[in-house]
């Protein structure tokens, strides 16, 4: 095994037999992952996908502020199991905010679009238009 670990390996062993126990036992249905963004370039627009599986679409925010693109997820989610009489045998709750933060200084901020299809975020970010740079002659008085 390769890897840096504060650990000897005994203790890692054992720390890593616990986290085994723990992950089989309570199963990892519960847990939420960070999402991972691409941004391609278009040349006149930049496409971002972000994976987001698990979330509705009522669960992401989307949010500008001045040069700045906030996307927000946050998810709730609740197992319940019971026996015959009702009684719980298992019942966990789960939590989790995700949040990314992307400069759009040269985004034209009016013109995002932004879809949600399949766990699949794409935000269509158009670049914004520089004019050509004008020469002017100035007289001298």
């Amino acid at each position: 095994m390769f890897g840096l670990s504060p650990f000897e390996k005994k203790s890692y062993e054992l720390f890593n037999a616990f986290h085994d126990f723990e992950h089989d036992f309570f199963g990892s249905e519960l847990t939420i992952g960070s999402f991972k963004t691409d941004i391609k370039d278009e040349g006149d627009k930049y496409i971002l996908e972000a994976e987001m599986p698990g979330f509705d679409k009522e669960d992401i925010s989307l949010e500008i502020d001045e040069e700045f693109l906030l996307l927000k997820a946050e998810h709730s989610q609740e197992k319940k199991e019971e026996d015959k009489n009702g009684n719980f045998i298992r019942r966990e709750r789960s939590t989790g905010t995700y949040q990314r933060c992307f400069n759009i200084s040269e985004i034209d901020a009016d013109s995002i679009k932004a879809t949600y299809a399949n766990g699949i975020l794409t935000l269509v970010l158009p670049k914004k238009t520089h004019e050509g740079k004008t020469t002017k002659r100035l007289i001298i008085e």
